[in-house]
């Protein structure tokens, strides 16, 4: 497989060390009416790993996820990040202090180009004003070209370079998950959440995604939160496995662990078919 030799400048060693990322939730309580999502949930990410979330359909997954960004605010429990409390923030407010995400149904601009969608992402660091941009000055020029040297270098590292001005509603499905890691990528995120970023891929694609998802963890200091199904991809690229299950977390640990956890295989499996059954020989099955 081909590798990514050069290393996007937001990655250089003095900013990557600048990302600390912890997060910690606790006791977090979720309700739709009379529908519990989210029940006492706790858990912590910390800076540099690579923390995996699964669970069933209707585990409440994605519920976490969007009480973390802030699309969803709890009724109880705390969120923190690098010890400031953001519970109940709002999404832009979360994003400019450093959490970036991909969505499980993808969120981006058919109509623009792949460059002019990770651009968006661009704009919690444009200093310039509405007055200089509408006149495009020198010194909006000079910032413009800056975003777009680091937007080439992600766009090179997620091998796009060859489909950069074709709009987006016109790539392949896989390509356009990729297009939405590169404009998550493009916040400069501290934590990096990534839900379910393999669905509906083909096998090559999900490989290369693998590669790419590597090479930022465990080569840059990304850290990230994953939420997958895809247990094969979970099992071999995390360092820590969190479980959810009607809402509620009912394991956390290294994967070899989580693999043979009795409750793991019940919430996935229903039942124990047979003794010696593990997760790992039936949960890509389902």
């Amino acid at each position: 497989m081909k590798t990514f030799r050069g290393r996007p400048s937001i990655f250089s060693p003095d900013r990557v060390r600048e990302r600390q990322a912890e997060l910690q939730v606790k006791g977090l309580f979720l309700r739709f009416g009379g529908l519990s999502a989210l029940s006492d949930v706790e858990l912590s990410v910390k800076t540099g790993e690579l923390t995996s979330i699964i669970g069933p359909n209707g585990a409440g997954k994605t519920s976490l996820l969007n009480c973390i960004t802030g699309y969803y605010k709890p009724q109880q429990g705390s969120i923190t990040f690098n010890g400031r409390d953001v519970t109940g923030w709002p999404p832009h407010e979360i994003t400019k202090i450093g959490i970036g995400r991909t969505f499980q149904n993808i969120e981006l601009f058919s109509g623009m180009t792949v460059l002019a969608n990770m651009m968006l992402a661009r704009h919690l660091y444009c200093s310039y004003s509405l007055g200089k941009a509408s006149i495009f000055s020198g010194s909006v020029r000079e910032e413009e070209a800056r975003h777009r040297r680091l937007l080439e270098e992600l766009i090179d590292f997620l091998e796009m370079q060859s489909v950069r001005k074709q709009t987006v509603g016109s790539l392949p499905y896989g390509m356009r998950k990729r297009v939405e890691l590169g404009r998550a990528l493009a916040l400069e995120p501290k934590l990096l959440i990534l839900d379910e970023p393999f669905a509906g891929m083909t096998l090559e694609e999900k490989e290369d995604m693998v590669r790419f998802l590597l090479e930022l963890n465990h080569g840059w200091g990304q850290t990230v939160l994953l939420v997958e199904h895809d247990m094969s991809i979970v099992m071999n690229v995390s360092q820590r496995v969190i479980v959810l299950d009607f809402g509620q977390k009912i394991a956390e640990g290294p994967p070899q662990d989580i693999v043979n956890d009795p409750a793991v295989i019940m919430a996935y499996l229903g039942e124990l078919e047979e003794e010696g059954d593990t997760l790992s020989d039936n949960a890509a099955e389902r």
